[in-house]
């Protein structure tokens, strides 16, 4: 690697540091709780309006499992004002609008981005959305199906097996519900309306929401539109008065081998990770590792990829509030799964040693993750999804601190985080195989341990 003198890459942090600290995102919070974020960009005469909700998997015991995303496509759907889903549809073409909605682990989110002279009756439509939803008995069992297809499409890929496998041994069977975005298959076909109107009347409160403006808007503007048409949006009790429980800890490494007609091999290896309320300073060092690793300079990916033991493979975080799981996904011939698993597992090893990444590769990613933050800023309805993950996820002022915190880490923190969360510490291993590879290589779970300092 050519090394980059320390006053250029001093001189490259310095637009994206100051960018940073310069964040278009102003907020504020209504009498009622409701959180309102106004993100100006006067590029082009468009506005997205998002009702950013901390609801998902993780509020879901397992009778709710699933229930979440089955209320995002009930959202669009009857309500007060607008009493059926054809009138709906015909509503968001009267106002041009690109609509949306999506379901993640902690947060769901609903959008429409519209032009700006139809920024008021927008308001006004989620506004109906959110506080009048009917949930028609009609509506509800036609919609069934349509989540039941998405369920379908998700078990029709392989990962999704495999995933599924690794992931209840993870988090344990009795916590998995809280991790399982799309649900379980009887809970949504017979999900009830008294259900969603307990998930409506416990988080689909101002309190427990924010309202994020985008586009072509002045802060003056979007708070003032917010008080007018959700000011008397009534406040409802804490939903998280008794907190939800992170998942139960990880006392032992486990395996599992899941079979399905794939061409070769996939291991995907999973940790407990971080979570970003508890210990914030070890996200910023897992995301910089993860850049690191993934550059194909590196040590990493010149054992595992270069090598040719696998075809590709990555070392991943997913920041979360409630335990983030850390993993590696590497894919490669079912001939060489002894010889790549151990190859990950010493690789994994190395990380706790400073020295591992150089300080130049250190710097690169630093500089790479604060490029890719100014390129979310671009388009303000993608830039509106961002600033309400974050919102729900970890806090506004998490992410607005983010880059230059992210460029604070040092390759002792690297260590450190490695130390605390991945070497030596209990796991799940995956593999993914089909039956008939599986029965020549004769597998077991058993045959996927490793022992000493591998492990």
């Amino acid at each position: 690697m050519k090394r980059i003198p320390v006053l250029a890459v001093l001189l490259l942090f310095a637009p994206v540091l100051g960018a940073q600290s310069d964040l278009p995102i102003h907020s504020r919070k209504l009498a009622n709780g409701l959180e309102v974020i106004v993100i100006e960009n006067r590029a082009v005469p468009l506005v997205t309006v998002e009702i950013d909700v901390k609801n998902g998997a993780y509020t879901e015991t397992p009778e709710y499992d699933g229930l979440s995303h089955l209320y995002e496509h009930m959202f669009f759907k009857a309500n007060r004002t607008i009493p059926s889903q054809e009138m709906y549809l015909r509503r968001t073409n009267q106002l041009g609008a690109v609509w949306n909605g999506t379901t993640s682990e902690e947060r769901v989110n609903y959008y429409v981005t519209v032009g700006v002279d139809s920024l008021l009756p927008a308001l006004q439509f989620i506004e109906d959305a959110i506080r009048y939803p009917l949930f028609n008995q009609d509506e509800l069992v036609r919609e069934r199906p349509v989540v039941l297809g998405e369920f379908d499409r998700n078990e029709a890929n392989p990962f999704f097996h495999l995933f599924r496998g690794v992931d209840t041994l993870l988090w344990t069977p009795g916590y998995y519900s809280r991790k399982n975005v799309i649900g379980n298959r009887d809970i949504i076909v017979t999900a009830t309306q008294a259900k969603m109107n307990t998930i409506k009347d416990r988080y689909y409160v101002p309190n427990n929401s924010a309202l994020i403006l985008a586009g072509d808007i002045t802060p003056e503007r979007g708070f003032r539109l917010a008080e007018q048409i959700f000011g008397d949006w009534p406040k409802g009790a804490d939903p998280f008065a008794t907190p939800v429980a992170n998942p139960p800890a990880l006392t032992s490494s486990k395996r599992v081998i899941v079979e399905r007609p794939v061409q070769g091999a996939t291991f995907y290896i999973t940790w407990h990770g971080p979570s970003v309320t508890a210990d914030p300073a070890a996200t910023y060092a897992a995301d910089v590792l993860a850049t690191v690793v993934a550059n194909p300079t590196s040590k990493f990916y010149k054992r595992l990829v270069e090598s040719g033991l696998t075809y590709g493979a990555n070392l991943n975080y997913y920041t979360l509030a409630h335990t983030g799981p850390i993993s590696v996904f590497a894919q490669l011939a079912a001939d060489k799964i002894p010889e790549a698993q151990r190859a990950i597992m010493e690789e994994v090893g190395k990380l706790t040693d400073e020295n591992y990444i150089t300080q130049e590769e250190l710097a690169a990613a630093q500089r790479q993750l604060g490029i890719q933050a100014l390129y979310q800023r671009e388009q303000a309805s993608e830039y509106a999804h961002t600033v309400g993950f974050w919102w729900a996820v970890a806090g506004l002022d998490y992410y607005r601190s983010y880059v230059p915190n992210m460029q604070r880490v040092t390759r002792a923190d690297i260590a450190k985080y490695a130390r605390t969360y991945i070497a030596g510490k209990p796991h799940v291993t995956g593999l993914l195989i089909s039956p008939e590879e599986r029965a020549r290589l004769k597998l077991t779970p058993e045959s996927l341990l490793l022992t000493g300092a591998a492990q």
